[in-house]
């Protein structure tokens, strides 16, 4: 067994309960590699809700909460808020985090509380049969839009930006190490950081949105259709049609929440004592 899983991961829980073919498996690995370079792994704790992504949460040989569906970062906050030196990193799904979670999403970027959040895009919902999901693509027949999807999907990158966040970032799993890259940012960074990795579902995604469950083919998709800046620059506003724009798009420095929270009860002990004099 490799070094890295005996020092960062619950070994007794393998083998992981992932289809075969699933990206989680990437995600998984990137974010132990992270812990493991940052040499944090005493200092974190996980939050997962439901899902398949949520599941990661649960291999790190930390503390972790798993909790109801789209409640990760009510709890995370709870967490942080109960000691701000503690990294919590929260996985979560597309379903599970702009879906039902959506208000607990935007107004947890509002606060801008030191979370990172790891968003597994599948672009369904997974475990519960194949759902349309709030990131499907428009058209894509899925077992509850089996004639296509009429309306567009989210991006929750724009979400994130619009409501405050101050690290974004977005990449794939074909992009192991650009994606290990900014999961390390994201820890390390002061604020909310969210980052969305868009991942290959061979049962589901595959089975109704491409046509194939083969991951090759999955992951071929994925790099096809996955584009940085710089190639979206070159193609016409025709054929960035269906396209997913990757990359670091937000790394900005603003108060942030658990620290001003513990800033403001000092203030008041102080003033409550003074007036006691």
């Amino acid at each position: 067994m490799h070094s890295l899983a005996k020092r960062v991961l619950r070994t007794e829980q393998f083998p992981l309960l992932f289809c075969p073919g699933c990206g989680n498996g990437v995600v998984l690995q990137m974010v132990a590699r992270a812990i493991d370079e940052l040499e944090i792994l005493n200092q974190t704790c996980t939050v997962g809700a439901i899902g398949c992504s949520s599941w990661i949460a649960t291999y790190f040989n930390v503390d972790f909460m798993k909790v109801l569906h789209g409640r990760t970062l009510p709890a995370a906050i709870a967490l942080k808020l109960t000691d701000p030196l503690r990294k919590v990193i929260v996985f979560t799904g597309d379903g599970d985090c702009v879906g039902i979670g959506g208000n607990h999403f935007i107004h947890a970027a509002r606060k801008n509380i030191d979370l990172t959040v790891i968003m597994v895009n599948n672009q369904i919902y997974g475990m519960t049969g194949g759902q349309v999901a709030p990131t499907t693509p428009t058209g894509a027949t899925t077992m509850t839009s089996p004639y296509g999807k009429i309306e567009p999907p989210i991006d929750a990158c724009e979400i994130a930006k619009a409501a405050g966040a101050t690290f974004i970032s977005r990449w794939t799993t074909i992009h192991p190490r650009q994606l290990l890259k900014a999961i390390k940012k994201a820890i390390q960074h002061p604020g909310f950081a969210f980052i969305e990795v868009v991942s290959q579902c061979p049962v589901q995604t595959g089975r109704y949105i491409r046509g194939s469950g083969d991951p090759l083919e999955l992951a071929g998709w994925i790099q096809k259709n996955c584009l940085s800046q710089a190639k979206m620059a070159k193609l016409s506003p025709q054929e960035k049609e269906g396209k997913i724009l990757i990359g670091d798009f937000v790394e900005e420095i603003k108060p942030e929440y658990a620290t001003q929270t513990y800033e403001l009860i000092h203030r008041l002990k102080k003033y409550s004592c003074n007036q006691q004099v």
